[in-house]
């Protein structure tokens, strides 16, 4: 019976060791601000607005921050990750800019079940810290949004934004320094267009739908600024310039 329970201690204590050498490494975690910043001139709008959380392909739909040594790979920074998934995080932060804004009704994410006036469908395209441009990295962001008219799901504006900063070091916090920076600048222009492409009122309270005024091509937009072109990375903006 003694050697029985001494056998026994001695296995529990093996399993304790080898959870212990099992467990995750401590991470750094890092989030991303929201802009609190705006053009004076956006329209008060009179409509309420639903964001959907960004989709993203695989790589990106994680809470571990992304960065590509060559054009066709993917890897992350080790022992350092964002507070949430990417893009829950993104679109928390579209949320809190619109109510930075001061000058919409009502907004929130989608999961709430808010009854929209509209709905922001946006698709985080490019969210990762690229290194084959040489060091420190360049930042790329690319958000494509679609907005979209409710009940009847017209879409009725699609915009691509999309901002590059390099970073100031080869270090992750400078390198979250540059996310946050290029991401702030999608995002104020995101939240800009949103305001600016529908009509301050509800279409329900204007009369019946205009389909050739809601589809404008004006509301197709393709805002791109201080990104590669080609090999050449030398309009590249540092972090604050």
């Amino acid at each position: 019976m003694i050697r029985r329970l001494a056998a026994l201690a001695a296995a529990a204590f093996a399993l304790a060791g080898c959870a212990l050498l099992e467990a995750p490494e401590q991470q750094d975690l890092y989030m991303v601000t929201p802009k609190s910043t705006f053009d004076p001139g956006l329209p008060s709008v009179y409509w309420q607005l639903a964001v959907e959380a960004p989709v993203a392909s695989a790589n990106l739909n994680t809470g571990r921050i992304a960065l590509a040594m060559t054009p066709t790979s993917s890897d992350y920074y080790a022992k350092a990750a964002w507070t949430d998934r990417a893009p829950l995080m993104v679109q928390t932060r579209i949320v809190d800019s619109f109510e930075n804004t001061r000058k919409i009704v009502a907004v929130a994410r989608e999961s709430i079940g808010l009854r929209a006036n509209y709905l922001l469908q946006p698709d985080l395209r490019n969210f990762e810290a690229l290194y084959y441009y040489g060091q420190p990295p360049i930042v790329r962001v690319r958000i494509i949004a679609k907005l979209v008219r409710m009940p009847d799901r017209q879409i009725i504006g699609v915009a691509s934004f999309e901002r590059c900063v390099r970073a100031r070091a080869d270090s992750v916090p400078k390198v979250v320094e540059a996310f946050d920076q290029a991401l702030g600048s999608v995002i104020k222009r995101l939240v800009a267009w949103t305001l600016r492409t529908p009509p301050a009122k509800p279409v329900e309270d204007m009369g019946l739908y205009q389909i050739e005024r809601y589809r404008n091509p004006e509301n197709a937009v393709i805002d791109t600024a201080n990104c590669p072109v080609g090999n050449d990375a030398s309009r590249v903006p540092y972090t604050d310039e």
